[in-house]
């Protein structure tokens, strides 16, 4: 395939420098991720506690954990394709306005039912603020950092559940369970007013659609790109890569399909550990014998160990490149997994034992999400990384509902974690095979795309 021709307009973009607009966006999109965070836990952290106040057992929650990765899928499926059709900016605020508002309705829910659709609301929530925080940093970083930066915008993701968990941990024996959704509630709905006059629009976007403000203008000079370049019949013309046609069939086309195969593959086997684990982790150890109170405070471990692994992932996948870090990370949680679902650990163990799952589980995806945002071109990146979250989000509705059915069925409670093993196993596999696809395509002189 051809190198395609690049305008000035898209070169410039591809090699602008961090400055304090990009970092303010990175920053935005942290917080979102953040928030995001907080609420795809808030439910584990929940059940506990509701289980004592309903007098229902654990198991029985299973459904609240699947609708909520439904609705995730949902909202990673509509949003990708909305955001390359219609702007990041606007999927990221309605995304939040979804999160904050079902949060605040889970604090009045009396029975299951309830509950399991407001937590199917929040996930729609949840999965729409994924793609567009990545898509959205995405054009506003310089190609040669995309992948590090997306990884360290997307610790804002665990940084959010650990520091959640740290903060419900002293506030639940006071509050009760309801200040878990408050705060998930609250804290989105702070945030909107920030994204509406500080988050820039994709300039991408922007420039495609052609209608210029003073303040698009103003963006575009910061950028180092002249608003008022004219084509034929003095007709305002940027040539930028955005999508023109179907962006979902984009992900098939111009060599993509193998990657997209694997990339979907691999996103459904690391999140069905992912939310195997952190979903019913809380549940697990309450089981085991800790208080609702102790077993939210060590499952928050998990989120804190992709905070320290990301920081030193991201040189390693500079120097040696993403898969290769990224195979190693996801084959050692295969041994830290089986450890916890087979060994019973003093209580220090267990919690080192935590956080080290935490870092080759939750912070392999940080690393697989920073390496999509690099394989896919920006026109159909949105889509690529919605889409890609949508079909994982299979794996995190099985998770939970595995979880269930194995525990219902009588299996020692660590125990039903093991299935993360076989699934990390799938994931270090497809990683590999990226790494060949990648290869195979430099070595037939097809540009890389980033």
């Amino acid at each position: 395939m051809p190198t395609p021709h690049r305008s000035s307009a898209e070169a410039r973009l591809e090699a602008q420098r961090l400055g304090p607009l990009q970092l303010r966006v990175a920053f935005i999109c942290t917080l979102a991720q953040m928030f995001d965070g907080y609420d795809i836990t808030s439910i584990g952290m929940a059940v506990p506690s509701l289980s004592a106040a309903w007098h229902i057992p654990g198991p029985a929650f299973a459904n609240t954990f699947v609708m909520s990765s439904v609705g995730i899928m949902v909202g990673a499926l509509a949003s990708g394709p909305a955001g390359d059709r219609l702007g990041r900016k606007p999927v990221l605020i309605a995304s939040l306005i979804f999160l904050a508002v079902s949060s605040l309705a889970c604090v009045y829910a009396t029975s299951i039912p309830q509950l399991i659709m407001w937590r199917f609301v929040t996930g729609i929530g949840i999965g729409g603020i994924m793609p567009a925080t990545v898509a959205l940093t995405s054009d506003y970083v310089p190609e040669r950092l995309r992948a590090p930066i997306v990884m360290v915008i997307f610790t804002g993701n665990p940084l959010g559940g650990f520091l959640g968990g740290q903060i419900i941990a002293r506030l639940l024996p006071h509050f009760g369970w309801p200040v878990i959704f408050w705060l998930g509630g609250l804290l989105p709905l702070a945030l909107i007013p920030v994204i509406l006059f500080w988050l820039p629009e994709s300039p991408r976007f922007l420039l495609a659609r052609g209608r210029m403000t003073t303040r698009t203008e103003r963006l575009l000079q910061t950028l180092n790109i002249e608003p008022n370049a004219t084509g034929v019949g003095g007709r305002t013309v940027h040539e930028v890569d955005v999508s023109t046609g179907n962006p979902i069939a984009g992900l098939f086309r111009d060599g993509l399909a193998t990657t997209t195969v694997f990339v979907w593959i691999l996103y459904f086997a690391n999140l069905l550990s992912i939310y195997l684990i952190s979903y019913w982790l809380p549940t697990v150890l309450n089981l085991s014998g800790l208080s609702p109170a102790d077993s939210v405070f060590a499952a928050s471990l998990m989120s804190a160990g992709p905070l320290l692994s990301v920081f030193a992932m991201a040189p390693l996948a500079r120097h040696f490149g993403p898969q290769r870090v990224l195979a190693v990370m996801l084959s050692t949680g295969v041994i830290v997994i089986a450890a916890v679902g087979l060994a019973n650990p003093p209580h220090d163990l267990l919690l080192l034992a935590i956080f080290l799952m935490g870092c080759c589980t939750v912070g392999s995806m940080t690393g697989i999400n920073g390496m999509t945002a690099a394989l896919y071109p920006a026109r159909v990146r949105t889509t690529g990384m919605g889409w890609a979250l949508g079909i994982g989000r299979l794996g995190g509705i099985g998770g939970p509902w595995l979880g269930g059915v194995l525990l219902t069925a009588g299996w020692p409670p660590r125990q039903i974690f093991l299935c993360a093993c076989v699934t990390a196993l799938i994931g270090t596999f497809c990683v590999v095979m990226l790494h060949i696809v990648k290869r195979r395509r430099e070595v037939q002189g097809v540009p890389r795309l980033a």
